[in-house]
């Protein structure tokens, strides 16, 4: 089992800035992959972008260029820091990780971009 809590969320002006971090507790020498998904209100939960335990990172097109993760593997941590952040960025954003094949979500965490 892992638990994953997520800090960071908030509101911000479009074009500003937010930096997530989630920790993992419980079985983290098993986790694989690490990262981010959002839901937006009425769409399908997305990935956002993730990052492997040899640090190899993977983003969705949107949000290249302008979002960063990454982790920590001595804290069983990852970040997500997000830059230009525009108003259809807003979405729970959920922090995942991968063990031996089963997935696992944070309680995720609320980011709002006003225009």
């Amino acid at each position: 089992q892992v638990q994953l809590v997520e800090s960071g969320g908030g509101l911000v002006q479009a074009g500003g800035s937010l930096r997530l971090s989630c920790a993992a507790s419980g079985n983290t020498a098993s986790i694989i992959v690490m990262g981010w998904h959002r839901q937006a209100p009425g769409k399908q939960r997305e990935l956002v972008a993730i990052v492997t335990v040899a640090q190899r990172t993977t983003y969705a097109d949107s949000v290249k260029g302008r979002f960063t993760v990454s982790r920590d593997n001595a804290k069983n941590a990852v970040y997500l820091q997000m830059n230009s952040l525009k108003p259809e960025d807003t979405a729970v954003y959920y922090c995942s990780a991968i063990v031996r094949g089963n997935s696992y979500w944070g309680q995720g965490t609320q980011v709002t971009v006003s225009s």
